[in-house]
């Protein structure tokens, strides 16, 4: 039987499989609300037989959203239509996760699939963005720099939709720290020139994330905590894989389980050498390093290719999205191809069981 296909447990909770669904935005949500487009997309993937199946970066507070269109778990009639679909996840057998974000600079942003391009203009329905320094991201509006007073309320907005995510009926919370939102901001000295206890050192650059963390462990309680970094801004002088290997141990002694490892997305105009598995070597690089279970993502497409990456321990875990989207069934196709035998087909798909 193929590694991939073992079941994985964190603090007690146990996935059925090494295929997880990355989060992946949407963009089809109002005033924050996921509605039947979320049930639908999430719940086929979870029907489809991922192990875990982590919601899109849902913001934690209003000007926190990429676009006007981003779900978001700031608000208790959030929490109910999140629970709609977390019960029927639940139902087909998968755990169910959320991203916990704040887009900084990133966020007013129009959809991707809209024909404007850039910052939403406030008169348009935007907003002010924020950051650690007013840096803006190339193409966009620059942002405000937060003041030290407002980071504890920011910490607390973290902490709140946590706990939202618990009475949501999520089984884990993922803390987005990274593709050059307002956490990744806040660690790269490429977008933070704060000269105050949240700029400069690595320690005080990490502070906010770590702050984040210790809060959202303490609102989950005993919930597994994974948290998303991007390996490298691909950029000189930027946040590179040897940085985030000191701050995922960091990350791992304020309450985090797990570290979901990505790549760039803080600056635009580098050189990234993108390809099959082309961000593997940095999950490897960040368990071999910490010892800390960790998910390779990007570019993963074929059964052998998923197995071969866990099997070889460069990864506990592979996060797809794209081939989710193109075949949400990938797991159940998956296991036929590697000889593997699961029980959970849904029964009303059996007679098209290979």
């Amino acid at each position: 039987m193929s590694a991939l296909f073992d079941p994985i447990s964190l603090r007690g909770l146990t996935a059925r499989n090494r295929i997880w669904v990355a989060p992946m935005c949407q963009y089809s949500a109002e005033d924050g609300l996921p509605n039947d487009w979320h049930l639908v997309h999430l719940g086929g993937l979870a029907r489809g037989g991922a192990g875990v199946v982590i919601a899109e970066a849902s913001a934690v507070v209003p000007e926190g959203r990429i676009t006007p269109g981003d779900a978001g778990i700031w608000n208790d009639e959030q929490v109910a239509a999140w629970k709609r679909i977390t019960d029927f996840m639940r139902t087909q057998g998968a755990l169910s996760g959320i991203q916990l974000a704040h887009a900084g600079r990133k966020s007013s942003t129009f959809r991707p699939f809209d024909a404007e391009r850039g910052s939403v203009p406030i008169e348009a329905g935007g907003w002010e963005t924020v950051g650690p320094s007013a840096i803006a991201f190339t193409g966009y509006a620059t942002p405000r720099a937060l003041e030290a007073a407002e980071i504890p309320a920011l910490v607390q907005a973290f902490a709140a939709a946590a706990a939202r995510a618990v009475e949501a009926g999520f089984d884990l919370v993922e803390v987005h720290a990274a593709h050059g939102y307002l956490l990744h901001e806040f660690l790269s000295p490429l977008s933070n020139e704060r000269e105050d206890e949240y700029g400069g050192s690595l320690e005080n650059r990490a502070r906010l994330t770590l702050e984040v963390i210790r809060a959202v462990r303490e609102a989950i309680g005993d919930r597994p905590l994974l948290v998303r970094f991007s390996a490298t801004d691909y950029a000189e002088g930027g946040w590179d894989v040897e940085q985030t290997v000191t701050v995922a141990e960091w990350a791992a002694s304020a309450g985090a389980d797990f570290v979901d490892v990505s790549s760039g997305g803080l600056v635009s105009g580098v050189s990234m050498p993108i390809g099959p598995g082309y961000q593997v070597p940095f999950a490897e690089r960040v368990r071999r390093s910490t010892g800390i279970p960790t998910s390779a993502v990007g570019l993963i497409t074929e059964p052998a290719q998923a197995a071969e990456i866990v099997e070889s321990g460069q990864a506990d875990v592979v996060m797809l999205g794209r081939e989710l989207l193109r075949d949400p069934h990938f797991p159940l196709r998956a296991a036929h191809a590697l000889g593997v035998d699961v029980d959970y087909w849904p029964a009303p798909y059996e007679r098209a069981k290979p």
